[in-house]
């Protein structure tokens, strides 16, 4: 029983909780404020919050030896992901939106083949295979619920940049204490969306009501700060395979959590289209033996 409920498994079931319970969290919060300046605001306070944190390492930051990777990393894991993310919110339910965005590791897989020089495993092949599947089900099961094609584009653009962004930050892990790595892309990332959200959206169109505070709260605490915190001190503890092995899990939590709470749609196709998506992640990050998992964006 001990081992069952250890500090790491209860860690691990903690961030796959926080990472599932986000995407219900933003979309309640978007109806009330505009999505660039939202997605800004929960960026930069999270980064903040974490530099904070790791504050003490301050020497390890190597501005001016580092600042273009810091920058590259920001548009891929912060600018485009979080700007996609919060804008798709809008026009799908919180639970489809994280099944798309969880196509990131079969595009992650395909990415670290062809540019970090990666075994491609037959289980890996099959995983992609079933995956594309899985999209095309779930993509289907949206247009006849008269969800919009834009928030499956979207979708899986988030997936995609997230997909880059993760690449990017494995070739570079050596070179860049990764704490400082999540803390510089947030704010960096942070700053311009709230510089562009500034200019092209309102910052009177906010309703600072509880959804909003609430998002904001969650996503510059539980969804950047604490859900790395969590992650790092799991895989320098050696349990990078068994995170990888159940992030799959994550969208699944959000289907539920977007169900039971929130009243999203939740049909047989998309169960189906569901449960292939996860197989596919699971096929893809399995390859039989523990090992060093890629550095993730932020979820959310």
């Amino acid at each position: 029983m001990s081992k069952i409920f250890s500090k790491t498994t209860i860690a691990l079931l903690l961030l796959i909780f926080f990472w599932g319970a986000s995407w219900s969290v933003y979309k309640m919060a978007l109806p009330y404020t505009p999505p660039l300046l939202f997605a800004g605001m929960r960026a930069l306070i999270g980064g903040l919050l974490l530099a904070a944190f790791v504050f003490a390492k301050r020497s390890e930051i190597q501005w001016r030896r580092h600042w273009k990777k810091y920058v590259i990393s920001a548009i891929f894991n912060s600018i485009l992901f979080f700007g996609l993310q919060t804008v798709g919110l809008i026009y799908l339910p919180g639970g489809l939106f994280s099944v798309l965005v969880y196509f990131q590791p079969v595009l992650l897989g395909i990415f670290a083949w062809l540019w970090l020089g990666e075994y491609m495993a037959p289980v890996k092949i099959l995983g992609l295979f079933v995956g594309f599947i899985g999209i095309i089900i779930v993509s289907l099961d949206g247009l006849h619920v008269h969800i919009s094609v834009i928030g499956v584009v979207l979708g899986l653009l988030t997936a995609l940049c997230w997909a880059l962004g993760t690449v990017y930050v494995k070739k570079v892990s050596r070179e860049i204490n990764a704490f400082w790595m999540v803390a510089m892309q947030s704010i960096i990332g942070g700053s311009v969306l709230l510089g562009v959200g500034s200019i092209t959206e309102s910052w009177s169109a906010i309703e600072w009501n509880i959804p909003v505070l609430v998002g904001i709260g969650y996503g510059a605490t539980f969804g950047i700060p604490i859900s790395y915190v969590i992650y790092y001190t799991l895989v320098n503890a050696g349990e990078a395979s068994k995170v990888g092995s159940f992030t799959f899990l994550v969208p699944i939590i959000a289907v539920f959590i977007g169900t039971v709470f929130f009243g999203e749609p939740l049909t047989f196709t998309l169960l189906i289209g569901l449960a292939l998506v996860g197989l596919s992640i699971y096929f893809v990050n399995y390859n039989g033996r523990p090992r060093e998992l890629p550095v993730h964006k932020e979820n959310v």
